[in-house]
């Protein structure tokens, strides 16, 4: 199958901070101090947005900030994360993580426009979707990897864990329907590792938390009332002109 044709063409600009999965405590350290913050001044939850940006922080990197794409986090010039964040009521308790990783359209890349025609085509072109975008993103940044934070916020539990990101060979999965009539990817020993929605195009990696997974929880902090952080900050009515 030939080369898939992208939407996100356009990238900006190697050492290795820690050892894959060996994510040190005193990173965490730094993550919890910002997500406790956000606590106190009345953050509702943790999005995934924010988690990218909390990670670029704690460890004195570069948030991209990018709507679409691998590539979230940069530290130096070449070593890359991709921040991904999920919610569960039991996160020590999770053993596999499902994360978006955007959309994929054969019709787009390939001119699919029937993708319930052949499934296994459809399949093949989706990985391959995916497979360029890690791609141009290894061009630039290695390593790359994702980093996900499994949330449970209302009781201020976390479970953080890497993984590489690598490209995968196409012809590897079997692609089947699921109950919800989306298409899922199965390896030959009957794992499965992607999902993908006919409405929407969207893709999603199965990923199997590893016993590498740090499980941490933080202390929920008192929250900070509109009244106390206007007069932390001097805040007075003569603020407010009106013209």
């Amino acid at each position: 199958m030939s080369r898939p044709r992208l939407r996100d063409t356009r990238h900006a600009p190697q050492f290795e901070l820690y050892p894959l999965g060996q994510i040190p405590h005193d990173l965490i350290r730094n993550m919890c101090k910002l997500i406790i913050y956000d606590k106190h001044v009345r953050a509702n939850d943790l999005t995934g947005n924010r988690f990218g940006a909390i990670f670029a922080e704690a460890i004195g990197g570069l948030d991209l900030e990018r709507p679409i794409g691998i590539a979230d986090v940069v530290y130096g010039e070449r070593h890359c994360w991709s921040t991904k964040t999920i919610h569960s009521a039991k996160p020590y308790e999770l053993q596999s993580a499902r994360i978006i990783s955007g959309r994929c359209s054969p019709d787009y890349s390939y001119g699919i426009s029937d993708a319930r025609a052949d499934i296994q085509k459809t399949g093949a072109a989706v990985l391959n979707i995916y497979n360029e975008r890690i791609g141009k993103a290894k061009a630039l940044y290695n390593p790359l990897r994702a980093i996900v934070l499994v949330r449970y916020y209302k009781m201020f539990q976390f479970v953080l864990f890497e993984q590489d990101i690598h490209q995968y060979a196409v012809n590897d999965y079997e692609w089947r329907y699921n109950d919800n009539k989306n298409i899922e990817a199965f390896d030959n020993r009957g794992n499965r590792h992607f999902t993908w929605q006919f409405s929407g195009s969207q893709l999603t990696v199965h990923y199997n938390i590893p016993a590498s997974a740090i499980k941490f929880e933080v202390k929920r902090p008192p929250i900070l009332e509109v009244d106390e952080q206007l007069e932390t900050i001097g805040y007075k009515d003569s603020w407010i002109s009106f013209k």
